[in-house]
């Protein structure tokens, strides 16, 4: 199959594994053949001992326009066979529809164009969202006339406020890169051309830290997510601290690398 033919592109170098949706000419619709080579390329990337971090984009113009509505509503064929449970994208224990199996490495989204209904909740699935100045964020579930199922009314609450996913899901209404940054959708907006070199800058930033700390860190973040309260989280946080063994901290190998990143970073004052 030539590159022109697939439906994912996968680029790994440098420990951080880059998946392109590639079906440029319907906006990276999410067909089942999309959704089966994503999953199928967050796994793979997920068991690599060679990755540490992964970027998820899009082939310009678009991020992913959502659900392929034409095979959804039966206007053309299945692209690919139902896959049996555990071997694609499925709804979880919890009810979450998910696009992206769960691995212990950050995935980070690049969001290069449009990212709508079904490609937002794909986003919002990611470990946190980098932006193209020409990104777009819309929910048109309630314009097309079908309900969410892969997180918008959860996930999207909780990143942005109830009341502004609300009007988002009720009015279908587009947010820009700016809007999406000022509200806390997007960690960060920057010129178009510039979007992957700045999201691989921020995992080799990850990949240059102490694995097994990062790894941690991460399924711990996923835990407090679902802490019922403040104290429960305070808790699960405690927990994680107190159980951390000394001999699997690297701090005094690390030192002098941690050292001298800080002071890079953030240099003291003339």
């Amino acid at each position: 199959m030539s590159e022109s033919e697939r439906v994912v592109l996968v680029d790994t170098d440098d420990r951080v594994a880059t998946i392109t949706l590639h079906r440029p000419e319907v906006r990276n619709a999410l067909s089942m053949e999309l959704m089966h080579a994503l999953w199928d390329a967050v796994a793979d990337a997920g068991a690599d001992p060679d990755v540490d971090a992964v970027i998820v984009t899009g082939a310009d113009p678009a991020f992913c326009a959502g659900v392929d509505l034409k095979e959804v509503s039966g206007a053309a064929p299945p692209s690919a066979p139902p896959r049996d449970a555990g071997l694609g994208p499925e709804r979880d224990t919890n009810g979450l529809f998910r696009f992206l199996p769960v691995i212990d490495k950050p995935v980070i989204a690049a969001v290069n164009g449009i990212a709508v209904t079904g490609g937002l909740e794909l986003a919002l699935q990611c470990t946190f969202i980098v932006a193209s100045e020409r990104a777009r964020f819309g929910d048109t579930h309630a314009r097309i006339g079908v309900m969410p199922g892969g997180g918008i009314t959860v996930l999207l609450a909780e990143t942005i406020g109830l009341r502004r996913a609300i009007e988002m899901s009720l009015t279908g209404n587009f947010l820009t890169a700016d809007d999406a940054l000022r509200l806390g959708l997007v960690n960060h907006v920057v010129p178009h051309n510039d979007l992957l070199t700045f999201t691989r800058g921020l995992a080799a930033d990850i990949v240059q830290n102490d694995q097994h700390s990062v790894r941690t860190l991460l399924a711990h973040y996923r835990r407090i997510d679902n802490a019922a309260t403040l104290d429960e989280a305070h808790l699960i946080e405690g927990y994680m601290a107190e159980m951390w063994q000394a001999g699997t901290s690297h701090v005094a190998e690390r030192r002098s690398d941690v050292t001298a990143r800080g002071r890079a970073q953030a240099p003291p004052p003339a």
